[in-house]
């Protein structure tokens, strides 16, 4: 069914108006919150607010106390709001890549320890975790469990990267997976720029001639086959 344009519109003039985007914001961070709550954690005055929830209408609805909380359909504004955020700062990221620094390689090799951890700590836990799913008792890791952790560490690093540019330890550290053409990094750049971190074998390989090609976007082979390198958000 074709969506109401006049309605699409009305929706996105609502929250266009970033003092109407933290009035639901609050509301879906705090469930409820009375008229003075609000009042006060945005520091504007009755009339203002008064304006703005009212102008808010179906997105907000009152408990029997007087209190204000989201509707369904502001719950779902707020679904939207945060993808416009998100699609925000990938736009920032975006625009400002060239003038980001490169990360450092000491930067970079804190960001993969992080990550590595975390991977180790799962990879500990896998007899525990086999053993809920055969109902059996704990086994010892085997080949098969170490290449299928190997495998894990890959997807770990291609999910997470390929949706925001950052596994858990980049974003800790504060770095960010770009493209060197400016566009959208997608899930199969993801997927080849880690495949030597799914399969550490290849590291010291992959190290080694990302090293002669003497060109300091590429700190890695397959970051360059990719065609992806490595930003700073926090120089």
């Amino acid at each position: 069914m074709a969506a109401n344009e006049e309605n699409v519109s009305r929706i996105l003039l609502l929250l266009s108006h970033p003092l109407r985007r933290e009035i639901l914001s609050n509301l879906s961070e705090k469930g409820e919150c009375s008229f003075t709550d609000l009042m006060n954690a945005l520091h504007v005055d009755t009339g203002k607010l008064s304006f703005h929830i009212r102008s808010l209408g179906d997105l907000l609805e009152q408990t029997s106390t007087g209190k204000y909380k989201l509707t369904k359909t502001g719950e779902n504004a707020i679904r939207l709001i945060r993808d416009l955020e998100a699609w925000a700062v990938e736009i920032d990221v975006t625009k400002k890549g060239s003038l980001l620094p490169l990360a450092t390689f000491k930067k970079r090799v804190f960001a993969f320890l992080i990550d590595f951890v975390i991977a180790f700590a799962i990879f500990l836990a896998l007899p525990n975790i086999f053993s809920l799913l055969t109902k059996g008792p704990p086994s010892i890791l085997g080949p098969n469990v170490i290449l299928f952790s190997f495998v894990l560490f890959w997807i770990y690093f291609t999910l997470l990267e390929g949706f925001a540019g950052q596994s858990l330890g980049k974003r800790a550290i504060g770095l960010m997976v770009v493209r060197v053409d400016g566009k959208r990094l997608f899930y199969d750049h993801a997927a080849v720029r880690n495949f030597s971190k799914g399969f550490l074998f290849l590291l010291p390989f992959d190290l080694l001639v990302g090293h002669r090609l003497k060109d300091p976007k590429f700190v890695r082979y397959f970051d360059k086959f990719a065609g992806t390198t490595v930003k700073d958000l926090r120089p």
